[in-house]
């Protein structure tokens, strides 16, 4: 992120948070992927570590984007995946945002595993027409 020029600049000049209550992640399992919920354990919101950029469309628009930051698997993500989103504590937010590029970076590794939970869940959530709070809840040994 730090050497892609094509994520360079925006590191340095428009970091971002994307508030969440949970994000997902598919694990690998042979020959088909089983989804897993990640969440804080205690239930809170959180932030997501994330880059922003506008750009003008051939046909006029002005078009913002962002884009999530990743880095290294905690404990309780290894098992499903080899990299997370990056998390940012609360008390942290200001230098995610405002801080000198070097000391953001710091900033970019992976939360306290002890922090979180997770667990899987049912395989419609991958299929973008679904929908609903249910979607979140943890799989029935049966599934």
């Amino acid at each position: 992120m730090a050497d892609k020029p094509s994520f360079r600049d925006a590191f340095k000049r428009r970091r971002c948070l994307v508030p969440a209550d949970g994000f997902y992640e598919w694990k690998t399992e042979g020959r088909s992927k089983q989804p897993y919920y990640f969440s804080m354990r205690a239930g809170e919101a959180f932030a997501l570590g994330a880059i922003w950029e506008s750009w003008r469309a051939p046909d006029g628009d002005i078009i913002r984007t962002c884009c999530l930051i990743t880095t290294g698997a905690n404990e309780i993500m290894v098992p499903v995946h080899d990299r997370m989103p990056v998390i940012v504590a609360s008390e942290q937010y200001e230098a995610w945002l405002s801080a000198p590029p070097a000391e953001a970076f710091e900033l970019v590794k992976p939360f306290r595993a002890e922090a979180m939970q997770a667990w899987p869940v049912s395989k419609r959530v991958s299929r973008s027409a679904e929908e609903g709070a249910d979607l979140i809840e943890p799989l029935a040994t049966t599934e």
